[in-house]
């Protein structure tokens, strides 16, 4: 899986501040390490996170719930969920209210890890099922 380092989550995290308005910094640095690590947790050798999806879920869930930041939790996993699907080729839909439910949601307990990944797999894109409509076309 395709993923970003912690630097430039909090760079992406200054430049979402810089722009959107609140307080920047890190108040928690040791939540942040283990927001973006626990998509690739482990039990008994196998990942706890089987799927790509299920990996964004997990990190997405934790950067909004853990509050590693000082401001804006929501706004910084919510754009790095789009961000590593987008890394990882994964298309979604979805219209900017969708994202705040979803953001809102998680910050009040409301959505879960599950929750996320349902969210994104029933708005995922099946690339593979449009280039099918065209099988019949001969060139």
């Amino acid at each position: 899986m395709e993923t970003i380092s912690k630097d430039n989550v909090i760079l992406f995290h200054q430049k979402i501040i810089e722009i959107t308005g609140g307080s920047m910094g890190i108040r928690d640095e040791k939540l942040l390490d283990s927001a973006l690590n626990r998509g690739f947790s482990t039990f008994d050798g196998e990942y706890l996170y089987k799927s790509d999806v299920e990996k964004i879920s997990a990190i997405t869930h934790s950067l909004i719930s853990n509050h590693a930041f000082v401001d804006g939790n929501k706004r910084i996993g919510i754009s790095i969920m789009l961000l590593l699907l987008k890394l990882n080729k994964i298309e979604i839909t979805y219209t900017q209210d969708m994202l705040i439910d979803l953001g809102l949601g998680v910050a009040s307990n409301k959505y879960s890890h599950n929750d996320i990944l349902e969210w994104i797999n029933s708005r995922t894109i099946n690339v593979k099922l449009k280039m099918q409509t065209f099988d019949h076309i001969r060139m």
